[in-house]
């Protein structure tokens, strides 16, 4: 599995799929792979100062009707869009959207926020999305469970901060941490914080990448990872 991030909640998952394919019929086949390609939350450049990827996935994820989460501008027809909770399959991909607030308030403020579940190459990741609500309620975190792969904003005001973040992951207990939603220098001129505050509290020490490969076998079996995308 690939991961890209593009800033703001942003990313790209590039899933192998093993598949048989029939060369010949009198033949049982040979296998390929090929890649299913997850697109998450993409963004408008008006909102964020940052580029959006151009659509090419296979799947697309919207958490919440915001400009610089919901840009689905030149999705293609093929491409399957979930945009509400819910349980859905796409070529072997599984996932389940989780209703959640988008602010302290039940959605009064902000609105609704999706959470998804993705389980694929035999593990799990977990989107938070716009996550506002200071922690999450027992039955969301139950409907989550097992994590391995975690992003999660950090940067406050619109979400949870770095304070509530470390007590949302102590919920989840993640083997690998990505934070997001979170200011970077030069690009986002808004009223986010950066993630400096969110590293220092976490106590680990990041490891910097530009893409993150991981399979199953790589996954840290005690302490969780962090992982921070340099864009």
């Amino acid at each position: 599995m690939t991961i890209n991030w593009f800033g703001q909640s942003c990313f790209r998952i590039e899933v192998p799929i093993r598949s048989v394919r029939i060369e010949d019929p009198r033949t049982t086949g040979s296998i390929g792979t090929k890649v299913v390609s997850i697109l998450i939350d993409r963004f408008s450049e008006e909102r964020t100062g940052l580029k959006p990827p151009k659509i090419k996935d296979d799947i697309v994820l919207v958490t919440h009707e915001h400009l610089d989460h919901n840009n689905i501008e030149g999705i293609t027809p093929e491409a399957f869009l979930i945009n509400t909770p819910g349980e859905y399959e796409k070529k072997g991909v599984a996932i389940r959207g989780i209703s959640s607030y988008h602010d302290k308030t039940e959605g009064k403020e902000r609105g609704l926020n999706t959470i998804y579940v993705i389980k694929a190459e035999e593990m799990t990741i977990c989107h938070l999305g716009d996550l506002g609500q200071e922690k999450l309620n027992e039955k969301q975190v139950e409907e989550i469970g097992d994590i391995d792969i975690l992003f999660i904003p950090v940067g406050g005001t619109y979400t949870i901060n770095y304070k509530e973040a470390i007590g949302v992951i102590g919920q989840i207990e993640p083997k690998v941490i990505i934070p997001m939603h979170y200011k970077v220098a030069g690009h986002l001129s808004t009223v986010l914080e950066g993630p400096e505050k969110f590293v220092k509290e976490l106590g680990l020490t990041p490891e910097k990448v530009d893409k993150y490969k991981i399979s199953k076998k790589l996954l840290p079996l005690e302490e969780m990872k962090l992982i921070m995308f340099e864009l």
